[in-house]
């Protein structure tokens, strides 16, 4: 878990988000992408984190990095711009920016276990309140496993960002005390967005950033983790 304050502590001019509903998955791709510090190397995961690259504002200089082999990777393709061949790692058609470039997987994940991104956000089954992250399989007999480059993310990304929903459909939490499904990395994460709060998971415990549409007692009483 990072205790980097860059990561961990915003900015006074980064006002807290105020509204009265839990966000949509875009617009929790939008607060993330608040949060990206200029100039910083990152890394989207499959899934709804590839939805960040759309909320990017060019002028930050954000580079983002996709597994499969590139470097300055755009926004989402649509209609005439899209390339079969120009993908991220979860085979969504995507745009280059200028200076973009290619190079083999293995340089790829080369860079991701060598330390070289500043942040990577994944999706997750279960975070723990010590920053363990469960992400590539449930453990039940019939699911599939899907690792793919999540191991080397979460121990090689500076600062790792969780982005899911805070409860499963039959309403159990997924940030908890201990994680129970196999473990992708042990104390990684360092914050976790949701639809209904942000969560800045430190040493000495789990902070409320934010709140999207629910109070904090009510965040307390359906968690079973502390909250600061």
């Amino acid at each position: 878990m990072t205790t980097d304050t860059t990561a961990s502590t915003r900015t006074a001019s980064e006002a807290p988000m105020t509204v009265d509903h839990p966000l949509s998955m875009d617009e929790v791709a939008a607060v993330i992408a608040r949060d990206i510090p200029a100039g910083a190397f990152v890394n989207l995961g499959i899934g709804q984190p590839t939805k960040i690259a759309d909320h990017l504002p060019e002028e930050l200089g954000v580079v983002l990095h996709t597994e499969n082999g590139m470097l300055g990777m755009g926004p989402k393709a649509e209609g005439a711009q899209i390339d079969p061949d120009l993908t991220n790692a979860g085979k969504v058609p995507v745009t280059e920016l200028p200076g973009a470039a290619y190079f083999h997987h293995a340089d790829s994940f080369a860079m991701m276990r060598g330390g070289h991104l500043d942040v990577c956000v994944l999706g997750a089954y279960q975070v723990s309140a010590h920053g363990d992250l469960a992400n590539w399989h449930t453990g039940k007999p019939d699911d599939i496993p899907a690792v793919g480059g999540a191991m080397d993310l979460a121990i090689g990304a500076k600062d790792v960002y969780v982005m899911m929903t805070l409860f499963t459909k039959s309403g159990a939490p997924k940030l908890v005390p201990q994680c129970t499904y196999p473990l992708t990395g042990v104390g990684c994460v360092s914050r976790v967005y949701t639809e209904v709060a942000t969560f800045d998971l430190r040493p000495h415990g789990v902070h409320v950033l934010e709140t999207y549409g629910i109070t904090h007692n009510e965040l307390r009483s359906r968690l079973d983790v502390e909250l600061h």
